[in-house]
């Protein structure tokens, strides 16, 4: 065989793995993107567009408080903190559409407007009147879309580590989280993930101070599908870009708490005095804390959070 012609057939080969290569990373994000999981949890509710798992702690006959995890979380994330709220407080924890044990469709539902109405319909259903609505990171664009949609159901709301804008964005200058969006390398990541990377990806939503991403953290993330984190994002993204957070909360006259992790690596802490702009509104920075102080430190995140809805539910009556 000629040199000439071993080059072209190095060159076949070459285009042949290339082509089966890329053919394959196609079909995977076709698959990966288009997965879908049903409700897993009990009890769950049977809600328009895919069943939705709920939690109740404490006296039924007390005071509700309403809590909404972030984006790839869950019920669980608010566990250390429950328990330090249950001796005065209902507490009604709902895991989103596309979370936790709750069905995640591949289609839509995961606006933040349709998942707001979505914990409106669980409140019914549950014979919620009013409650305080408390949402960590994402959760609190869910409740202020509930408290646009339903003011009769939110006696008040405590936002924590909620970007009012995009622009809080700190520059992560790219990472592993930052690639799970990217077309094709995403969805492959999504397949090939591992605990290390899904920790390596969280590991943001915590201080620098030694603090380990916890196990359920892990578990929450990777029990996602694809889809159900990428439309989570981008329509989360959408309801904040289209108005600020503080510009929809300010004419609804509800009572408001902001707590921001001082060390939030994901949102700028200082971003939190945006909320000042809200009439009435409390913003507290808890020093030595990251993203999540539902998990870092519960016993200051529940202080505050009860003082405030005690403060409000006793006005409200």
């Amino acid at each position: 065989m000629s040199s000439a012609a071993r080059r072209r057939r190095r060159l076949l080969i070459a285009s042949a793995v290339l082509f089966v290569v890329v053919g394959s990373l196609l079909v995977n994000a076709e698959v990966v993107t288009r997965q879908s999981a049903e409700a897993s949890g009990n009890p769950t509710l049977p809600l328009a567009g895919g069943n939705i798992y709920v939690r109740q702690d404490g006296p039924f006959d007390a005071p509700a408080l309403v809590l909404i995890h972030g984006l790839a979380a869950s019920t669980r994330s608010w566990d250390a903190l429950v328990p330090l709220l249950t001796k005065s407080h209902r507490v009604i924890r709902i895991d989103l559409l596309g979370h936790g044990r709750s069905a995640k469709p591949a289609g839509g539902g995961y606006g933040m407007p349709e998942q707001g109405r979505r914990v409106g319909e669980a409140m019914d259903r549950l014979g919620v009147k009013h409650a305080t609505v408390v949402g960590h990171s994402t959760g609190g664009a869910v409740a202020t879309a509930l408290a646009e949609q339903r003011p009769d159901l939110v006696t008040s709301l405590v936002l924590i580590d909620t970007a009012p804008r995009l622009a809080a964005a700190v520059s992560s200058g790219g990472g592993v989280g930052e690639l799970l969006y990217a077309p094709v390398i995403g969805p492959l990541l999504w397949r090939l993930r591992t605990d290390s990377l899904i920790r390596n990806a969280a590991s943001s939503a915590f201080s620098r101070r030694g603090y380990q991403v916890p196990q359920a953290v892990v578990d929450d993330a990777r029990g996602m599908t694809y889809h159900a984190l990428i439309a989570t994002t981008q329509t989360g993204d959408a309801y904040v870009n289209q108005r600020a957070l503080p510009d929809r909360l300010i004419p609804l006259g509800k009572p408001l708490l902001v707590i921001f992790g001082e060390e939030d690596r994901r949102w700028r802490s200082s971003s939190a005095a945006e909320y000042s702009a809200v009439p009435g509104a409390k913003v507290e920075l808890l020093p030595g804390v990251g993203h999540s102080p539902v998990m870092e430190d519960p016993p200051r995140t529940a202080a505050l959070l009860l003082a405030f809805a005690t403060s409000h539910t006793t006005q409200a009556h």
